[in-house]
């Protein structure tokens, strides 16, 4: 009666685990990143912006974007490609047996996605942001 009591209790972490751990890193982090550009949330260094005039400012931040989709793209492809290579070896997780495949292509279309929102910036300027803390 113990060793099955035992059993389910380690049956229930190792789901809870792994619930937190694809919630972790698939949701908050590849899911949130493209609303995290969206938003201009990411943490910022403003020394730069202080020392511009304004014009020159707004265009930097214009460049700044440009290479930020430029990156973005490029990483998305990479991961493409190695989701391509998991999928074709057909991966999955060691207890479970969940295809990983899915789950790599899914990082890749969030990380497209925020390359577009960097593109979008790119030629839509936002407001500035009126919420920055300063030190």
């Amino acid at each position: 009666m113990l060793g099955i009591a035992a059993s389910a209790l380690l049956f229930g972490m190792m789901v809870l685990t792994f619930f937190d751990v694809v919630g972790r890193y698939l949701v908050l982090i590849f899911a949130g990143l493209p609303l995290v550009s969206h938003a201009d949330e990411h943490v910022t260094m403003d020394f730069i912006d202080r020392i511009l005039p304004q014009r020159f400012a707004r265009a930097w931040i214009r460049v700044v974007h440009a290479i930020c989709a430029a990156i973005m793209f490029f990483l998305a492809w990479q991961v493409w490609i190695k989701a391509n290579r998991i999928a074709s070896y057909s991966d999955t997780t060691d207890v479970l047996r969940i295809t990983i495949g899915p789950f790599v292509y899914f990082m890749a279309l969030m990380i497209g996605l925020t390359g577009l929102v960097h593109v979008f910036k790119t030629f839509v300027p936002g407001a500035a942001r009126t919420n920055q803390v300063t030190t």
